[in-house]
């Protein structure tokens, strides 16, 4: 693969960043760490580009995810997707995931000790990824990550819209808070801001010298 990050395993074979985000999935699938895995039709470890240098970060799937076992397939899925077509991306040209793999019941928040056993894979997810920006959409994953940068956070309406160069897990990024795409499939001024969000993704990409594959 171009351009490919690779390491070496115990018996000195080489392994690509698909190989370690697949061993990963391997665990994510059949993790039994929280409560979570006993509700789960399937567990939702993340998709896209092994290679890319952009990471979307969401909250946990819902249904739609959890019955296909992959991040952003329902109504807001949709949305992100159009949102990536709008800056010339697509969802191969970056990786997307969340902090909590498993489908909370009933779509209800991730609580604090779900959050505190699952974010170890994200962990070694950013690890092998290595991205130089990270995009965090909701509450929950900016808080997050903020946290992992050791920076305040408060609310997403204050962060919203924010580039924060910051290390995270030994690694320098950019941090880029926005709405979660749900809530702004009920609120059309929430719907216009993260439009205008993701406008600024696009110009601080081309300024990093991070343009999607599509526009290379």
């Amino acid at each position: 693969m171009k351009n490919s990050k690779i390491k070496k395993s115990r018996d000195g074979s080489i392994l690509s960043n698909k190989n370690l985000l697949d061993a990963v999935a391997a665990e994510v699938v059949v993790c039994t760490k929280c409560d979570l895995w006993k509700g789960r039709v399937k567990a939702v470890p993340g998709v896209g580009s092994p290679e890319s240098r952009v990471l979307f970060i969401g909250e946990a799937p819902g249904q739609a995810e959890d019955l296909r076992g992959e991040p952003f397939v329902g109504a807001a899925g949709k949305l992100l997707d159009a949102l990536l077509v709008e800056t010339e991306f697509s969802r191969a040209d970056v990786f997307i995931t969340n902090i909590v793999k498993c489908r909370p019941p009933r779509n209800r928040e991730p609580k604090p000790h779900e959050i505190e056993t699952c974010t170890p894979y994200l962990n070694r997810q950013i690890n092998i990824i290595k991205p130089r920006f990270i995009v965090t959409l909701g509450n929950h994953s900016t808080a997050y990550i903020l946290s992992r940068a050791r920076l305040p956070f408060q609310s997403i309406t204050q962060e919203r819209g924010k580039v924060h160069e910051a290390s995270i897990l030994g690694l320098n990024v950019a941090v880029f808070p926005t709405f979660h795409p749900a809530a702004a499939l009920y609120s059309a001024q929430y719907k216009k801001q993260l439009e205008e969000d993701f406008h600024r993704i696009r110009d601080e990409l081309l300024k990093r010298g991070l343009p999607s594959p599509s526009i290379s």
